[in-house]
């Protein structure tokens, strides 16, 4: 999440996971909540740029979060994948 600081990081990080849970129909608890929203976010952006050969909306809150959301629920997909769904 880059230019937005970390205390917006980690707010935006609990707001994606949170949106990611109810989306994917998940029940992941707070914690995992913001891990998967900031880690969604990186992962995210990292295929992105790999696609689009630049960083996705830098400074941008509403275009993080969004990225974040769907980095959060393609990491809820990728896990239900190898532990089976639950």
């Amino acid at each position: 999440m880059a230019g937005i600081g970390w205390i917006m990081s980690i707010i935006l990080g609990g707001l994606a996971g949170w949106i990611a849970e109810k989306i994917m129909h998940s029940d992941m608890g707070l914690l995992m909540n913001i891990v998967l929203g900031i880690v969604g976010a990186l992962v995210a952006n990292f295929l992105l740029a790999l696609v689009l050969g630049d960083t996705v909306g830098e400074g941008s809150w509403l275009i993080q979060l969004i990225v974040a959301v769907i980095g959060a629920c393609l990491l809820i997909w990728v896990v239900r994948m190898v532990r089976g769904r639950s």
